[in-house]
């Protein structure tokens, strides 16, 4: 099936109120610009370097694309991730926050960020706890102007056991019930969870955004985005 016939069917499959990020890391502009002309405008992309060197091409043509960093993202990328992107999804430590505020105060930007909830393995990345989720956003609220909180994402365990990866997002809609009373002046409905391959246990337990590559592009090709 072609990136189109893919979309088709999956955007067929969610319910209203759930959208989908493209996730299109190792795979080429064309691929992306095929997406677009299916009718996709949201991306995410794992590596900064990457996606600044293939989305700053493909906005010139389509600038209201937009474009989530959704992976684990390094001090010294945040400059660039500010720059290019319209969102980061995967911020998983004050430290983080503190340099996405700096760096967005020099470009005089507001950034949407979701906050990463680890869920599953330790090996991932994200916050460790609710208590430290709290602690980010009061972090925000308080030295961030420049950073508008919108919600948290998680990766589930990478398991056949279906209990286990519905826990991990069950996780993430309790702490997002919590975090909304607590912070009330931040609207932080989205719940990104669910990729390819657990999509719809992710929209069965909350999900309001789902992350899908392999189900739309195809297994990923590691040489053609160099």
């Amino acid at each position: 099936m072609s990136i189109k016939d893919n979309l088709i069917k999956i955007k067929s499959e969610l319910p209203q109120g759930v959208s989908l990020v493209a996730v299109s890391k190792f795979h080429p502009a064309s691929a992306v610009i095929q997406a677009i002309e299916a009718g996709q405008s949201v991306f995410g992309e794992n590596r900064v370097q990457e996606a600044s060197q293939k989305f700053e091409e493909v906005k010139k043509s389509f600038p209201n694309v937009k474009l989530r960093i959704i992976g684990q993202l390094q001090r010294n990328k945040v400059k660039e991730a500010v720059k290019i992107a319209d969102a980061i999804d995967s911020v998983d430590r004050i430290e983080l926050i503190e340099e996405i505020e700096k760096q967005a105060a020099k470009l005089d930007k507001q950034i949407q960020v979701l906050l990463e909830l680890r869920t599953g393995e330790e090996s991932k990345s994200g916050f460790e706890s609710q208590e430290k989720i709290f602690e980010a956003l009061k972090e925000i609220a308080e030295r961030a102007p420049h950073i508008e909180p919108r919600g948290f994402m998680t990766m589930a365990p990478f398991t056949q056991d279906q209990s286990l990866v519905r826990a991990a997002f069950k996780k993430l809609k309790e702490t997002q019930e919590k975090a909304q009373v607590q912070f009330s002046q931040f609207d932080l409905r989205e719940l990104s969870m669910g990729m390819s391959g657990d999509w719809k246990i992710a929209v069965e337990e909350g999900s309001t955004m789902v992350r899908i590559g392999t189900a739309i592009f195809g297994e990923r090709d590691y040489g053609a985005a160099k």
